[in-house]
């Protein structure tokens, strides 16, 4: 597995990156309906595009497994491919963003336990709650810091 930031984002790469995005999604995302994967998927490749920093996973045949985007500090954005789920890619990208990129906070879906977990696993604390997501979705966010608890700022 070889983890690189892409400089060279080509139609061919986001539609491979969008493919791991929306199998990752179906996975993770279980409180969205099909019709909303669907509305989200077409701002994606935007997203992949206007990122300052998009890292990329590729397995042996340099194919994408995983990516992260990574803006100012913060983690925008970490989907793995089921197929790669649960085997440290997401820990070694986590890791790999925090010396490289300096990220020290993010925001996950708090209908998203795992994912929740995961980041509290990885030395993250919540700090703060919305009850709609960016977009003004009932999704509430849980606001994360790296080594932050709650209450703290």
């Amino acid at each position: 597995m070889r983890i690189v930031e892409t400089t060279n984002r080509t139609p061919d790469l986001i539609e491979r990156l969008l493919a791991v995005w929306e199998s990752s999604v179906r996975v993770t995302h279980l409180f969205l309906s099909d019709d909303e994967i669907k509305s989200i998927k077409e701002y994606v490749p935007q997203a992949l595009n206007g990122i300052a920093h998009l890292v990329i996973a590729e397995d042996e045949t340099d194919c994408p497994v995983a990516f992260m985007g990574i803006e100012s500090g913060t983690l925008e954005m970490l989907f793995i491919s089921p197929e790669e789920r649960g085997k440290g890619l997401g820990k070694r990208l986590i890791q790999y963003g925090i010396k490289n990129y300096g990220v020290e906070r993010l925001a996950v879906n708090e209908q998203n336990p795992q994912a929740k977990g995961f980041y509290e696993h990885m030395g993250f604390r919540v700090y703060k709650r919305t009850d709609l997501d960016e977009q003004g979705n009932p999704y509430p966010l849980l606001y994360m810091r790296l080594g932050k608890t709650a209450g703290k700022s």
